[in-house]
């Protein structure tokens, strides 16, 4: 009898971070491919809502919890699913409700959880509600007259404002407003990524990132690592991941002092508990030049590409990824 566990890694999605997703994918395959207690099946899914495999044969997922092609190769039975899919429809929470639904074990957070940090707006409120000081921000569902007067009134006080598409990913749809009269079209712009807006003031601070991670039954959250930009400048998608970027990256943040990363360490794990998140989440904070520690978004499913922070930090935490891996998965399956 085969007593494989048969895992899908399912990546792509079709959005604006599908080819992340598909450098994400490869660092789950390489901790894998080799274990002789696994059969990893590998498929996209493209923007139409079609899967196929990395030779384009065509298949379907279905509510049998069967791999399904379109030709005469056999069905291929599906024990457990990797949504490594950042943004829609992983982030989102939409692809966890059908494996809900179909009752497929998953790795990662569930859809409950997935929505509620994706979306900035319905985050900022949790985090609020869990007592976890966050940027202030105005949350604006139309360009009018009176929003306009809103985030003018918020320019005039804070003197500088981030536009924010509520429900992208990655930076995406994220606008750095330093002048008034800017703000109307940047208003229109990031609307058209998202039916809602988020406006926040802009933070003169270290960008640090918390990697949140379930094992062997305990929350773990590493040190902060931080994410080194240019000046006046901010981590957009292309500094991210652009061969041309001028930003870096430290694993373990330098000069916080103890009670700084206690602090953060604290606040990362209250967040990760309280929304009630599951195997891994990025947590992303401000260090603001006053001193502040501003809890800033929650990523629930962090690239894991080669210049990623989260298998940085969890390495340099001293976990081995794979064991961490395959530690979640079959306490998951007993």
């Amino acid at each position: 009898m085969d007593t494989r566990i048969n895992i899908l890694l399912l990546c792509g999605g079709g959005g604006a971070e599908h080819d992340i997703s598909l450098l994400s994918a490869q660092y789950f395959e390489s901790c894998l491919a080799s274990r002789a207690d696994v059969n990893l099946i590998w498929l996209a899914l493209d923007g139409k809502g079609q899967y196929h495999t990395k030779d384009g044969k065509k298949c379907e997922l279905t509510n049998r919890r069967e791999i399904r092609f379109d030709d005469e190769t056999d069905a291929w039975r599906v024990d457990y699913v990797i949504p490594c899919i950042h943004g829609y429809p992983g982030e989102t929470g939409d692809i966890q409700s059908y494996f809900n639904l179909i009752n497929l074990p998953y790795f990662g957070c569930e859809s409950e959880a997935s929505s509620n940090c994706f979306n900035k707006i319905t985050a900022k409120m949790w985090f609020t509600a869990l007592g976890i000081p966050n940027t202030p921000y105005l949350f604006v569902n139309q360009v009018d007259d009176e929003s306009i007067r809103r985030c003018e009134a918020a320019f005039d006080a804070w003197g500088s404002l981030f536009v924010k598409a509520a429900s992208q990913g990655s930076s995406v749809g994220c606008f750095k407003v330093d002048k008034r009269e800017e703000i109307a079209p940047i208003l229109s712009k990031a609307f058209s990524y998202s039916p809602y807006v988020i406006v926040e003031k802009t933070i003169r601070a270290r960008e640090l990132e918390v990697a949140v991670y379930e094992y062997q039954g305990d929350v773990i959250a590493t040190k902060p690592g931080e994410i080194i930009c240019a000046d006046n400048t901010f981590y957009t998608f292309e500094e991210k991941y652009a061969a041309s970027s001028h930003a870096t990256t430290q694993v373990e943040a330098s000069n916080l002092s103890e009670t700084q990363i206690e602090q953060i360490r604290d606040y990362a794990v209250r967040a990760f508990k309280g929304l009630k998140l599951r195997h891994l989440s990025r947590i992303d904070f401000f260090l603001s030049d006053e001193g502040e520690i501003l809890l800033n978004e929650i990523n629930t499913f962090p690239g894991l590409t080669k210049i990623s922070m989260f298998p940085k930090m969890l390495a340099h935490h001293g976990e081995d990824f794979t064991e961490y891996l395959l530690n979640n998965i079959k306490a998951q399956l007993s």
